[in-house]
């Protein structure tokens, strides 16, 4: 369990009655004529009462649509509960109904050093309203899909507003993803349209995609639209059976009124994909008014996003967290987008672009904030950022060095919310808490409205040691189904198998003695050596400080009917692994976790396998070390790198 004697971070009296989520609590109290203590008695109580709490959210919030008269239905079964299965609503019509005034800025764009521009909110209505029309006359209606192969674009956001606003299912991937895998995800859902750019900005190159896009929509083979980036777009379109390109298509059309028919609550919205590191990815399926009710809570309350504030997440379109940060509309927020490579043309792009812009909330990824400890880099002795009040970091847990790093390299007084959920729930399960000190290496603590919690393997609730973070009660943001699983199989499989009528998420977490969590890996990603659960989250925590060490992954190797740990690191520029580095290594870990964590075998590796999010693979290189096939190399960023660890002598003795 951590053990701290001070927090990094605490909000005064003064900032915590400051917050929405504060606003929230006495409203709450003054609607339903109840006190409550604190917070932990207000989650208690979004739990407990949970058709009384997601009402709140909805009022509270403004969404704009009809609620009708029940809440939830079937509250007890979270395979069968439906929230508000009377409402009606419009996606797209919530993202744009508390703009900003028609000439104030909705949306600002960087792709990297090369590209720069922004749209008010009166120029993505327009845009919106043509696409509308536009995607109508293509035969684009309910339940049809529109799949996205983009950068994090304006025109990415306009579209998917305009698919949402038909009822249409908006799904999408980064174009750095190869030919197979952009089939492997579109070719299972059968889009009516696909959207894809000429070329991208990556490190100060220009890609160029065409031959991509041509192979893929020769298999697809619907109607294309080609929006212009980095590329030749007019060249690109013409050269399609089925193409015209973005200011083509929207110069037929004028700008007007925009059509919103309103939808059940549970009306598709998005398809998601899983990593496909293990197989042909999953396509979940997300409702509508889960997703907008979801990230209102997260946005307005967790966050405290006010209209107007500026709003930045270091994202690609292939990650849930592109349309965590699209939602940022639905409270008025002005989106910071960038596309590209964060070190491009150095290290301090972002941190240039959150001062010139005055972001409030700034969004990255726990080893992005690692990469820049390393490199050297402190924007708090080089970059006004007296906007910004809130860092959030996602993708894998943030190290203890890591919140530490924020507050001396970064910036003092912030707060700092790691945050945890997924693609599974296009949110969080765990997050941030304006209200909570900051406590190093934990997030604070669970959602409202979740019944979050962590379980041993025989079911039982734990406190002090490690095990499996569940929810025990159903919530709007579950999938509404996988898409070509028509009784349902996978879906129950992939949460419920392990325990009847609770979610179980798939993460190794541990409550922490402050009301916090700590996340110590993927639990089919845990070791067991001698047959104690280790999570590789606590090894990376202690080598990936050392300055020698770029990045490690770990994997346990079965060995003489036991598993032992074995760590491949990447070591910094120019240094090679010898036994005074290793045994360096071993006595961090022994020192630092515990002797169990001490790996049996550690080797160097030039390059670690990752997703194209950036997440690192245990399970593939696991596969490989035992010779098994990886059946999805398409999933990720640098899949040559899988090489570097076939038939490795040093695992044979």
């Amino acid at each position: 369990m951590v053990d701290q004697e001070k927090p990094l971070w605490t909000p005064s009296e003064d900032e915590q009655r400051a917050t929405p989520l504060y606003r929230f609590m006495r409203w709450c109290e003054k609607r339903h004529a109840r006190s409550f203590a604190d917070y932990d008695a207000f989650h208690a109580w979004s739990v407990a009462e949970r058709e009384d709490f997601w009402s709140a959210i909805w009022d509270f919030c403004g969404v704009v649509g009809e609620r009708g008269a029940t809440a939830l239905l079937n509250g007890d079964d979270m395979l069968a509960a439906r929230f508000f299965p009377e409402a009606r609503l419009n996606f797209a019509e919530n993202l744009l109904a508390h703009a900003g005034a028609e000439t104030a800025t909705a949306l600002i764009f960087r792709g990297e050093d090369k590209v720069s521009y922004a749209w008010t909110w009166g120029r993505l209505r327009d845009e919106v309203s043509k696409l509308q029309q536009a995607f109508r006359d293509l035969g684009v209606g309910k339940g049809d899909r529109v799949a996205a192969m983009m950068p994090n674009l304006p025109e990415t956001i306009a579209s998917m507003l305009a698919t949402a606003s038909l009822g249409a299912i908006w799904s999408s991937c980064s174009p750095d993803f190869g030919e197979k895998g952009v089939l492997d995800r579109f070719g299972q859902i059968e889009p009516k349209l696909f959207i894809a750019c000429d070329g991208y900005w990556y490190g100060g190159k220009r890609q160029d995609v065409a031959d991509k896009v041509k192979a893929v929509a020769a298999i697809l083979d619907v109607p294309v639209i080609v929006v212009p980036y980095a590329g030749d777009a007019a060249a690109l379109a013409g050269s399609l059976t089925n193409g015209r390109t973005y200011p083509e298509l929207t110069a037929s059309y004028e700008a007007g009124p925009l059509d919103f028919p309103q939808l059940p609550f549970s009306h598709p919205l998005y398809i998601l994909f899983s990593s496909g590191t293990t197989g042909i990815p999953k396509c979940i399926v997300h409702s509508a008014g889960g997703t907008l009710l979801q990230h209102l809570k997260e946005h307005r309350l967790h966050c405290g996003i006010e209209p107007g504030e500026r709003l930045f997440y270091f994202t690609t379109c292939g990650w849930m967290m592109w349309n965590w940060l699209a939602s940022g509309l639905a409270v008025g927020a002005t989106l910071c987008l960038f596309d590209g490579s964060p070190f491009a043309p150095d290290g301090n792009v972002l941190f240039d672009y959150a001062a010139e812009e005055h972001f409030s909330v700034f969004g990255t990824a726990a080893k992005y904030i690692d990469s820049l400890r390393k490199s050297g880099i402190a924007p708090k002795q080089s970059h006004d950022l007296s906007a910004l009040r809130l860092i959030t970091s996602t993708g894998s847990p943030l190290s203890p060095e890591g919140f530490a790093f924020v507050y001396d390299g970064i910036k003092e007084d912030i707060h700092l919310a790691s945050i945890s959920g997924g693609t599974d729930i296009v949110s969080c399960f765990v997050l941030g808490n304006p209200l909570k000190p900051v406590w190093k290496g934990e997030i604070q603590g669970p959602g409202l409205g979740l019944a979050v919690d962590v379980w041993d393997d025989d079911g039982r609730p734990v406190r002090g040691e490690k095990g499996e973070l569940v929810c025990t009660r159903a919530f709007p943001s579950q999938p509404i189904m996988f898409w070509s699983d028509p009784d349902g199989a996978k879906y129950r499989a992939a949460y419920f198998e392990r325990f009847d009528n609770v979610w179980c998420h798939g993460d190794f977490a541990e409550w922490t003695e402050h009301g916090g969590l700590v996340i110590h890996g993927r639990s089919d990603a845990t070791l067991n050596p001698g047959g104690v659960r280790i999570g590789t989250a606590e090894i990376y925590n202690q080598v990936e400080q050392m300055e020698e060490v770029a990045e490690a992954i770990c994997i346990g190797q079965d060995w003489h009917d036991d598993v032992r740990i074995v760590l491949f690191v990447r070591l910094a520029d120019g240094l090679s692994l010898d036994e005074e580095l290793a045994r360096a290594i071993k006595s961090r870990i022994r020192i630092g976790a515990s002797p169990r964590h001490v790996p049996a075998k550690i080797i160097q590796v030039l390059d670690i396998p990752r997703t194209k999010s950036g997440k690192i693979v245990e399970l593939a290189v696991r596969d490989i070390v035992h010779g098994r096939p990886v059946r999805n190399r398409e999933a990720l960023a640098n899949p040559d790198a899988l090489k570097l660890y076939e038939r490795l002598a040093e695992l044979t003795n």
